[in-house]
């Protein structure tokens, strides 16, 4: 802060978080400790690259004035972040009840007799604020997913790896029980068919078998072929089970 007679400044350097193709803006706090009217103008070495809102104003007896600058879009960044800009500030002493449509430019010349304060202000650049640095998904309470440490220290290369090859054989050996599961409970179902035919079979040759003994004992064709038929589906089923 500048303790001037007249308005104490704050801050004495005009910061700005330098971004490219972006307008930047910055304020200024002037404070009237005198029980005067202060009349101030505000001017820069190069006018076209900042808008100043108010460049001119008032600041009554023990009140303060906020000042606004703000820097037009830049193109391009001055070598090593480094501003040769400069502002100066200007006040005096006026009448009461003086208002801002009142200031002219020859209240503060000097050749004039008038007693004008100055303050120089200079530009400096800073980097913008980093966002922080967003949480990689899937981590929950701030711990990542890759890069966890373990009970007894960090886990390397090597054990991950050993990790992945036995879920690998687990979720194998899973698969193939699965599948040696399903291939019982198949064979186990045409079985039971072979069975139920058998039975039926049966049940059909002792039919057979009573009305050729009502025939008076003769063994028909139709007997042979269902011993035959009988014998192919056991042997089959043997060699299923």
């Amino acid at each position: 802060m500048s303790t001037g007679e007249l308005l104490s400044i704050e801050p004495l350097e005009l910061k700005f978080p330098f971004e490219l193709k972006k307008q930047i803006s910055c304020s200024l706090q002037l404070s009237n400790k005198t029980d005067s009217y202060v009349a101030f103008k505000v001017k820069t070495t190069n006018p076209k690259k900042y808008c100043v809102r108010p460049n001119t104003g008032i600041v009554l007896p023990r009140s303060t004035c906020d000042v606004m600058v703000t820097m037009q879009a830049q193109k391009e960044a001055p070598p090593d972040m480094i501003c040769k800009d400069k502002f100066l500030l200007q006040s005096v002493k006026t009448n009461d009840g003086t208002s801002p449509k009142d200031i002219s430019a020859d209240m503060f010349n000097k050749e004039a007799g008038h007693v004008v304060e100055e303050c120089k202000l200079r530009v400096v650049y800073v980097s913008p604020p980093q966002p922080p640095s967003p949480v990689p998904e899937g981590s929950e309470e701030g711990s990542s997913p890759r890069g966890s440490v373990s009970e007894n220290g960090p886990v390397n290369g090597s054990d991950f790896t050993q990790a992945a090859r036995g879920f690998t054989e687990r979720t194998e050996a899973s698969e193939k029980s699965a599948e040696a599961r399903a291939l019982i409970s198949r064979l186990t179902e045409e079985k039971n068919s072979a069975i139920q035919q058998n039975n039926r079979l049966r049940q059909e040759l002792e039919l057979l078998k009573r009305e050729a003994n009502k025939n008076h004992g003769g063994v028909s064709f139709v007997f042979v072929i269902l011993i035959g038929l009988l014998g192919i589906l056991m042997g089959y089923i043997m060699k299923k089970t």
